[in-house]
């Protein structure tokens, strides 16, 4: 179990092969520079055991999986941090480190998964959501930012050009059942189905998931190339006149608290045109 300032990371160990990775930063599971060094830990533990098979990420908060980037943070928080070990910057670097580790991955999606969020079911190898409950959006560019965690590099690969433009350029919310993911499920299934899942790929034998895993990523996975510079546009879009605005906009509205507007993010950003 990981402390963080602004909530707790969980690491429950469900067997040595299957662990579920928990996020617990009440009340919205905003994620920020207080929670990288933290999540950190936890994509390293992931990389260094030999016996984990399979991690599955899920939230104990009450309607948020994990959501977007906490803007209350300052700027100078975000950028103390050192590339990682890809050469990328910390949360980027850590989503791709994911992505290629030789464990499968897993996005258990119940409740609001938006920017940080969505993008850590992006580089997760699956995902699966509440077909009543779930929520998925990239709502930055209705707010004149530009996603930071690999969306743009990630989405036409999973779900193609056409629609990943209409998930970005269209910031809205996506309900569960047409969301992008492996599948929805009625929500008293899903956490039946992804353990029974995580449990039968936790038995397999490791090496032959991680030598299939490591050849589906050569046909699949966006180069570092591809994902060095959205997290560079990200930090300069913050800074942007259009883009303080709006989010002042946001947070005059209630953006940043418990209610309708983090309820209802895709719907709001659609009200503070200029």
């Amino acid at each position: 179990m990981s402390k963080i300032q602004n909530g707790t990371i969980h690491v429950r160990r469900q067997s040595d092969a299957y662990w579920r990775v928990i996020f617990d930063i009440p009340p919205l599971n905003i994620f920020g520079p207080a929670n990288i060094p933290q999540f950190e830990q936890v994509v390293s533990s992931i990389e260094a055991d030999d016996q984990v098979k399979v991690v599955v990420f899920d939230s104990a908060v009450e309607g948020f999986f994990l959501t977007h980037y906490d803007f209350l943070a300052k700027l100078e928080d975000s950028t103390k941090f050192p590339p990682g070990p890809t050469g990328l910057q910390p949360l980027p670097d850590m989503l791709v480190r994911i992505s290629r580790a030789p464990v499968v991955s897993i996005s258990l999606i119940r409740g609001r998964a938006t920017g940080v969020g969505s993008e850590l079911a992006l580089a997760s190898d699956m995902r699966f959501a509440s077909r009543e409950r779930a929520v998925l959006s990239q709502w930055e560019v209705g707010a004149g930012l530009v996603p930071g965690g690999g969306p743009m590099a990630r989405l036409p690969r999973l779900i193609g050009r056409g629609r990943a433009l209409e998930v970005l350029l269209g910031a809205d919310d996506i309900p569960g059942d047409l969301g992008y993911v492996n599948r929805s499920l009625p929500d008293a299934e899903l956490d039946d189905f992804v353990d029974r899942l995580a449990k039968r790929i936790a038995s397999f034998d490791k090496q032959a998931i991680a030598d299939t895993k490591g050849l589906v990523n050569i046909a699949s996975l966006p180069p570092d190339s591809e994902i060095l510079p959205e997290w560079g546009a990200f930090l300069g879009s913050l800074g942007r006149t259009a883009a303080q605005e709006r989010i002042k906009k946001l947070m005059d509205r209630g953006f940043h608290k418990p209610g309708d507007v983090e309820n209802r993010l895709g719907h709001y950003v659609g009200q503070i045109a200029d």
